[in-house]
């Protein structure tokens, strides 16, 4: 029996609260203090000779604690040390001294201010066996942990056995161990100092149980694995350790789930081998590391995929063509043949056919028309943009190993339509390049090709995937832009600038209920007519297809909704008087037909991106060195025609009663006006060289005939392209007569009749048709092989010098 006697001693403390430690007496310990409950605690005991009582948070997780959240016994303790940190913390050096319990809190802001019990027993220790046999054990126990655990320096031990003091060293040795803050406060609370050593020793026994297995797993794992292997050695021994504790709820969880939806997913047997695989990776995984971090994206984008997921296609072709008939106005041509390949679809239950893209220019119903066709199919639309595309990675994926990796396009387009037989439109892909990270035209040609795409391997998925059960459309303003070999695994569908009749009926039945509805008016709210519209057609907008006038409509429907709203009127009237007050002066101006027969003036007519358009070509000639000059801005391909012109010209100047040496005697300047405008192409060869030769005879052109084609050196008329185009731009300015090559004469069927019947065109295969159809007079006044005399030659090379 140990006699001891209790002395209780009462004081008064202000407190300072610890989450997740405990400080023990005769410990020292640095500590960062940053609420500001705690801080005014610490400048408190700094006025009152540096005690203060310190205490632990039962939930460390709790960020204002209130009194019912402290632990009841702490450690009276004083500041050694106080230093100021950035901010409003402080870092504290302090000195544990003894154990106390809390009487009663005597205050709770600003800061806590508690009166304390502080107990103290002394026993009578040296006639006690009892008291040395536990002193001893606890000091072999806790030599015997030292050397299990690598974290404690050993030197640490000398100390101890030098402190006499049993009360002291459970203390000491208590603050020097790895144990739970639950474990420490239950040692701390403990005033009897046999009962402290007790459950102290009993904490020591557990921990060295639990760092011999520990060792013992260590040293099953470093058998098995190579020492260089570091990283590999530290996942292993977490899963060691997780299967010796029985611990897999974390990753292993995660993994059922995965396991769970790849049973439901039910994809190839390839493609199951290749997760499964991944599975079994992602278990011996960190729950962070970065490794871990890729593989569940990777498992992630394949469980996403729609391996066998797809839609029913409903083909019925009388439903396609009304759905085809409702979004879209005119293009039958376009309708038509999209027709013929569901048709075809049908019949054959295939899609091995050609691949559509639809060309055309901007704002003309590209994007529209596929969608509708998707709708029409009952298939899921999804839209790839690949303009800007210059990486061979967007197209097939990143590879796993780069940082950030992830799928091509066409992959992410799969898992965005949810099902693996959608219509997927790759849109603008005349807009791709090439650089030195590969080309992405390369990729589309496996993507685009029904021989190979029934087994595409993106390089981030790294499995097959069957593309032959997807709907591609492509869309291009440019067809010259796509390369050969893709463009050999396409059928080119054009959609030609829409006519100002289109244009019309798609505003009306279209557009302006479209923007009616957007802009929450109803149709008795706003009334535009149908000569309005073409005032905004013909006035404000220059344009293939319809995308600006939709932009104008809308103008008008937003001052509109204002109006009605600020005026309190029920009804806006849009007439072609009030037009400018809703969309201001007019943008457009177009050219007009020539009002006289003037010489060396010819109107040619010119393609461009937003249509057609007439150009007046002008030629002067004076006397000179036989310069010609070209200006306007003209590209090299129009700078040829005028030459390859100049040299049809000579060869028939003696028939047309032409100095023989004018190209030598005359300067000859062809101007082609709105300079800042880039001019180029062939299609101006025969307006050019019939400027010439008004210039040069002195014969005018007639106003009303346009013209274009492309001249050889003999004087042969070549076809040219959009001819659709310029046939509009002729009309529109008040021509009434086209020339156009006689090769060009099947292109006229693409022209609405109401415009053929007002224009008349002829068709001419070479100059000579040109020039008796445009000039006033006939400048042949010899036939072909027909010699001048020599005194008419030198009559008229006096006459054309005084001319000139």
């Amino acid at each position: 029996m140990v006699d001891t006697k209790k002395i209780i001693k009462r004081q008064m403390f202000p407190v300072l609260t610890l989450r997740g430690i405990t400080v023990f007496p005769y410990m020292t310990i640095h500590l960062d203090v940053g609420r500001q409950k705690s801080v005014k605690a610490i400048e408190e005991a700094m006025q009152q000779h540096q005690l203060i009582f310190l205490v632990t948070q039962i939930d460390a997780s709790v960020e204002v604690p209130g009194m019912e959240d402290l632990y009841t016994v702490g450690t009276i303790a004083k500041i050694k040390q106080l230093l100021k940190l950035p901010g409003d913390a402080v870092r504290i050096l302090i000195e544990g001294i003894s154990r106390a319990e809390i009487a009663e809190f005597l205050q709770e802001e600003p800061y806590f201010v508690a009166e304390v019990c502080e107990k103290m027993y002394i026993s009578d220790t040296h006639n006690s066996r009892e008291m040395e046999a536990l002193t001893r054990n606890l000091i072999s126990t806790f030599e015997e942990y030292v050397n299990l655990n690598n974290k404690i320096n050993p030197e640490v031990l000398n100390g101890i056995i030098e402190v006499k003091n049993a009360g002291e060293l459970a203390d000491i040795i208590s603050g020097n161990i790895s144990l739970s803050v639950e474990d420490k406060q239950a040692i701390l609370g403990e005033f009897d100092i046999k009962n402290r050593i007790e459950k102290l020793i009993a904490c020591l026994i557990k921990e060295i149980d639990i760092l011999e297995i520990e060792k013992n797993i260590s040293s099953k794992v470093k058998q098995q694995i190579d020492k260089v292997q570091k990283e590999y050695y530290l996942k292993e021994q977490i899963k060691a350790i997780q299967n010796e504790l029985g611990d897999k709820d974390g990753v292993a969880g995660e993994v059922n789930e995965y396991r769970a939806k790849l049973e439901a997913l039910n994809p190839p047997e390839e493609v199951r081998i290749k997760v499964e695989k991944e599975l079994d990776r992602l278990l011996k995984m960190q729950a962070g590391s970065a490794e871990g971090s890729v593989i569940r994206n990777y498992i992630e984008c394949v469980l996403d995929l729609p391996w066998n997921e797809k839609t029913e296609d409903v083909i019925d072709l009388k439903k396609a063509k009304e759905i085809l008939d409702e979004d879209h106005y005119g293009l039958e041509k376009v309708k038509d043949r999209i027709i013929e390949y569901l048709a075809v679809k049908k019949m054959t239950n295939s899609l091995n056919g050609p691949i559509l893209c639809l060309y055309g220019p901007p704002g003309v119903g590209k994007t529209s028309i596929a969608r509708s066709i998707a709708k029409a199919m009952n298939r899921n639309y999804v839209r790839v943009s690949l303009g800007g595309v210059k990486d061979e990675s967007e197209i097939r994926g990143h590879r796993k190993t780069y940082i950030g990796s992830m799928p091509g396009r066409i992959i992410n387009a799969l898992k965005q339509a949810k099902s693996k037989n959608p219509l997927i439109l790759l849109d603008e892909i005349d807009k791709m390049s090439s650089d030195f990270k590969g080309d992405p035209a390369s990729a589309m040609l496996e993507v685009l090709d029904a021989e190979q795409n029934n087994t595409f391997r993106d390089h981030f998925l790294e499995l097959p995937f069957d593309l032959s059960d997807v709907m591609f459309l492509t869309t291009a303003n440019d067809i010259s832009n796509v390369p050969k070999p893709l463009l050999d695994r396409m059928e080119v569908i054009t959609l030609s600038t829409y006519t100002e009749e289109e244009k019309l009926n798609i505003a009306n039945n279209y557009l302006l209920p479209k923007q009616l509805e957007k802009h929450g008016l109803k149709k008795n709210n706003l009334a535009i007519s149908s000569s309005v519209l073409n005032l905004i057609i013909d006035g404000y907008t220059r344009e293939s297809g319809v995308r600006t006038l939709e932009r104008e409509i809308g103008t008008i429907c937003r001052k509109a909704a204002r109006q009605i709203l600020e005026e309190n009127v029920k009804k806006v009237t849009v007439t072609i008087k009030n037009l400018e007050e809703y969309l201001g002066p007019v943008k457009v101006k177009h050219d007009k037909a020539n009002t006289s027969n003037e010489i060396g003036i010819v109107t040619g007519l010119a393609w461009t991106a937003v249509g057609g358009e007439i150009l007046n070509i002008e030629v002067n000639t004076m006397p000179g060195a036989g310069k010609l000059e070209l200006t306007g801005q003209l590209g090299d391909v129009m700078k040829e025609s005028a030459r390859a012109g100049m040299t049809y010209i000579r060869s028939i100047a003696e028939r047309m009663d032409v100095d023989f040496d004018f190209y030598k005697n005359l300067d000859i300047h062809i101007h082609i006006p709105e300079g800042a405008t880039p001019k180029d192409g062939p299609s101006a060869g025969i307006t050019m060289a019939t400027a010439m030769i008004s210039a040069l005879t002195k014969v005018p052109v007639k106003k009303e005939v346009a013209m274009t084609g492309e001249i050889t050196l003999r004087g042969r008329v070549l076809p040219i392209g959009g001819l659709k185009e310029k046939v509009f731009a002729a009309y529109k300015a008040g021509i009434k007569t086209i020339i156009i090559p006689n090769d060009n004469v099947k292109d006229l069927e693409e022209i609405p009749e109401s415009i053929r019947e007002k224009l008349k065109f002829v068709p001419v295969t070479n100059m000579e048709n040109v020039l008796k159809v445009a000039l006033t007079e006939n400048v042949f006044v010899r036939k072909e092989g027909e010699q001048r005399p020599i005194l008419e030659v030198a009559t008229t090379m006096s006459y054309h010098s005084l001319e000139q």
